[in-house]
């Protein structure tokens, strides 16, 4: 019997219209942050939101409805980190739904894409030392960063 883990997805509020088609993708191919879960593992899609804009007002409850669907994981989407500026709260987020709801959280979502990785690393946007965990899920060859341009 497969392994069967149930996740949740946490977009950016700027992004809220998203479709999601980069994030489904990469779910499906197992590229970037979902490169953790086997091809032989089952993963389903119990929730997909947004944070609800600055300071992140759904950050309070959303991780308890995702739970109560079953969710296991929580990812906070690849424009957490890519948008302009990134997202100034991910630390916080992140502590605090590991804190209180005693769920793993994983930065990041489909591959950075190649145009995005070109314009921080020109900007200097992620050369502080937290940056490197938070990238590193997200971060993939040159050919599939490409794929998600």
């Amino acid at each position: 019997m497969k392994k069967k883990t149930k996740i949740g997805i946490i977009i950016c509020d700027r992004y809220r219209s998203c479709a999601g088609g980069k994030c489904f993708r990469a779910l499906q191919n197992r590229e970037g942050a979902f490169d953790i879960y086997g091809k032989d593992e089952d993963v389903e899609l119990v929730g997909y939101t947004s944070c609800g804009g600055c300071p992140g007002g759904n950050i309070e409850y959303t991780p308890e409805e995702l739970r109560k669907n079953g969710a296991e994981v929580i990812h906070f989407a690849t424009g957490f980190i890519v948008g302009y500026p990134p997202c100034p709260y991910i630390d916080h987020f992140q502590k605090f739904i590991e804190d209180k709801y005693k769920m793993k959280v994983v930065v990041g979502t489909h591959p950075i894409p190649q145009k995005y990785l070109i314009t921080h690393t020109n900007l200097g946007t992620w050369e502080s030392p937290e940056w490197e965990g938070w990238l590193k899920p997200a971060m993939a060859d040159e050919k599939t960063r490409l794929a998600y341009d």
